[in-house]
């Protein structure tokens, strides 16, 4: 078997796959020393027992289709640092080091009885997602114990298998609960570059509202945890859909749901109030407060457009906060 016979589809083996791409036979991400390839393992059973399910989303956006993978580690908080998230680290910084990702879904047993290995079908080349290349969740360990997981984006590169099977089961009810305000604040700390040429990596926020959104988040949370808050966030699969949603703050103290922009702009204020609208019909307890959150004042008629909302404003300024109620 050589390279050129690899299409989508083809059904194979990790033997036959560490016989011509190197690396290893265990585990789900398995970079190899000998070729420019990291393989990736998909296992549906694997996943489900640690709160996860990998494949594709059955929601395309603008860019195409996604397909979500869970990253390494099934006890305690993933990590892209240390031994325990090198792998990770292999599949986020895979670009700047000539890497191409390639995935396979776990298809039943060998049709041999003497073995018990599972057969691999090959799905495709992939890259990490350029806007988002991954996101942070909440998920159980195999202690049982609620921990953050890396979930990374990826986008196919040329030819790939899309089959039913292989699509993230769609939620058979809306399913809300809250998580650790780490979800949406923590940052993951990544590893450094070798060079400060190596700056390329699709990862790389491209806009300075995304920043400031990101800073705005943390530094709001620091004070409403300053001031004894309860703060979380709420982690959302809407019914009849594949994808996870995830709030920004939320007060428990207040019972107030906030939405927060990088940007004091009137698309941003739009979004903000979408957004809001949208994930407070699944808040519990229902009816939360709205607050939009932003990095400054903005203009008066988008003062305005948030009164007649009904949503409340609270904007960063030289003394630290400042809130526009309308109530």
């Amino acid at each position: 078997m050589d390279l050129a016979s690899i299409k989508p589809g083809l059904m194979t083996t990790r033997a036959a796959m560490k016989e011509l791409f190197g690396g290893g036979t265990q585990g789900g991400i398995i970079p190899s020393d000998t070729t420019s390839n990291i393989l990736i393992y998909v296992d549906h059973d694997s996943g489900k027992k640690y709160g996860y399910e990998d494949g594709w989303l059955e929601e395309e956006d603008e860019r195409g289709p996604v397909f979500e993978y869970t990253g390494q580690g099934t006890r305690g908080e993933q990590t892209f640092l240390g031994l325990n998230g090198s792998r990770n680290a292999a599949v986020l910084c895979h670009a700047d080091r000539g890497k191409s990702l390639r995935v396979f879904m776990a298809a039943g047993k060998v049709p041999d009885p003497r073995s018990s290995a599972k057969q691999q079908r090959y799905v495709g080349e992939f890259e990490l997602d350029a806007e988002l290349p991954y996101t942070v969740r909440e998920a159980h360990d195999e202690n049982g114990e609620r921990r953050r997981i890396i979930v990374f984006r990826l986008r196919p590169k040329g030819d790939s298998e899309r089959l039913t099977q292989d699509v993230i089961s769609r939620a058979k009810e809306t399913d809300t609960h809250r998580v650790s305000a780490t979800v949406v604040t923590g940052k993951m700390v990544e590893p450094k570059k070798r060079r400060a040429s190596e700056s390329r990596r699709a990862a790389q926020p491209s806009l300075i509202a995304d920043l400031r959104q990101s800073a705005l988040r943390e530094q709001y949370f620091e004070e409403l945890t300053r001031r004894e808050h309860e703060v979380f966030a709420y982690q959302i699969k809407i019914s009849g859909t594949t994808r996870t949603l995830k709030t920004d703050l939320y007060d428990a103290t207040t019972h107030e749901l906030y939405a927060i922009r990088g940007a004091s702009s009137r698309d941003e204020v739009h979004i903000a109030i979408g957004q809001l609208k949208d994930f407070a019909r699944h808040v519990k307890p229902h009816n939360p407060n709205l607050t939009v959150l932003l990095p400054e004042k903005p203009q008066d008629d988008l003062l305005n457009l948030l009164h007649v909302e009904g949503i409340d404003l609270v904007y960063a300024d030289v003394d630290g906060y400042t809130r526009c109620a309308t109530k």
